[in-house]
């Protein structure tokens, strides 16, 4: 029996989340920062979940130790990597739903490492896909807005050209494809997400939002590359909140490609002002060619036409950017040992 399409709306999601989803449901990338929550988000709907952590003889959890003790104790932990296929479906047997978030995400490491930023997103994904298909479980693939390159045309709609300006880019396009081959051709059910850039507590320092945070609250300067690339920014509880409404199996959304994203460009030296100006330092912005993408490979504006989603999921963003800033710089003014200011990391 498949359950109808139905809006965003926390209560109706939990009561049909209870009356079809009584099996686990799996997400893969448990351990960052989008995975970390979506697995705290799930657990508060009620829900039995899996979470897929990649093995690493420390003891820790990642991101995940930042939850809850009630939730943590919830979440059935297992350890492995998305690049054994044999591991992938030990994990995704026994589940209605796999949110596949796992992915190497950094750009900069994607031009020293590519094969191996390929082994994981790909081959990650083809092993998730093939598990599901397999199984009959349905799956969240998760893209980026990386794939679409500098925006030919704004908003950018899931129509949009997939261009791969960086190798990281080149590896969620190839995957996304594999995900789509899988449900055109070999029974896989599922749709894509495809957030733009999400921020929020416990991302990485990698990202530039920490990066300038944790530089200005450290010293008087704030080391940046280009400073007028545009970016949609997404709080993560709003990403999540896409996530959760898709996890419901319906035929309404299977196969599509939705996005996530506030509509609002914001540039990264406007960004770096306004995080400033909350946190109310004296640092002064300094140009750092060390921090510079090659040339050409730079994207220079992403901004989404989210309406899909907000049709299919009745999904639409909730925190302001400056409500999302300050409870960031919240977190790492709590988290000072988390982060380096003084290293950049690529």
């Amino acid at each position: 029996m498949q359950p109808a399409a139905i809006g965003y709306n926390p209560l109706a999601l939990f009561a049909f989340w209870t009356e079809y989803m009584q099996d686990t449901v799996l997400v893969t990338g448990a351990s960052g920062f989008i995975g970390s929550h979506l697995v705290e988000a799930l657990v508060r709907r009620g829900l039995r979940v899996r979470a897929l952590v990649r093995y690493s003889h420390r003891p820790d959890l990642g991101n995940l130790d930042l939850a809850p003790s009630d939730v943590l104790d919830a979440v059935d932990v297992q350890r492995g990597d998305v690049t054994d296929p044999f591991f992938v479906r030990r994990c995704v047997d026994g589940c209605a739903s796999v949110f596949h978030l796992a992915a190497l995400i950094s750009i900069p490491f994607s031009y020293q490492s590519p094969r191996h930023v390929f082994d994981v997103n790909v081959f990650g994904s083809l092993h998730v896909a093939e598990a599901c298909a397999a199984t009959g479980a349905w799956m969240v693939h998760t893209s980026t807005s990386e794939v679409y390159g500098s925006a030919q045309t704004v908003p950018i709609t899931e129509q949009h050209p997939l261009v791969g300006q960086s190798p990281y880019a080149a590896s969620k396009i190839a995957a996304d494809q594999c995900v789509e081959s899988f449900r055109r051709s070999l029974k896989l059910r599922g749709v894509t997400l495809r957030p733009f850039n999400t921020y929020g507590p416990r991302q990485s320092a990698r990202a530039v939002i920490p990066t300038i945070i944790t530089q200005a609250l450290a010293g008087d300067v704030v080391k940046l590359g280009a400073l007028h690339p545009t970016r949609d920014l997404n709080f993560v509880t709003d990403t999540v909140a896409g996530f959760v409404a898709a996890g419901a199996p319906s035929e309404a959304i299977h196969g599509a490609t939705l996005q996530l994203g506030t509509g609002v460009e914001t540039s990264i030296g406007d960004l770096a002002t306004k995080i400033l100006g909350i946190v109310r330092g004296a640092a002064r912005l300094v140009h750092s060619d060390d921090r510079v993408r090659p040339a050409a490979s730079e994207v220079e504006r992403l901004v989404a036409d989210a309406s899909k989603a907000r049709a299919a999921l009745g999904w639409s963003p909730e925190v302001s950017l400056d409500e999302g800033l300050a409870r960031t710089i919240d977190f790492v003014r709590a988290h000072p040992t988390r982060y380096r200011p003084g290293e950049f990391l690529p």
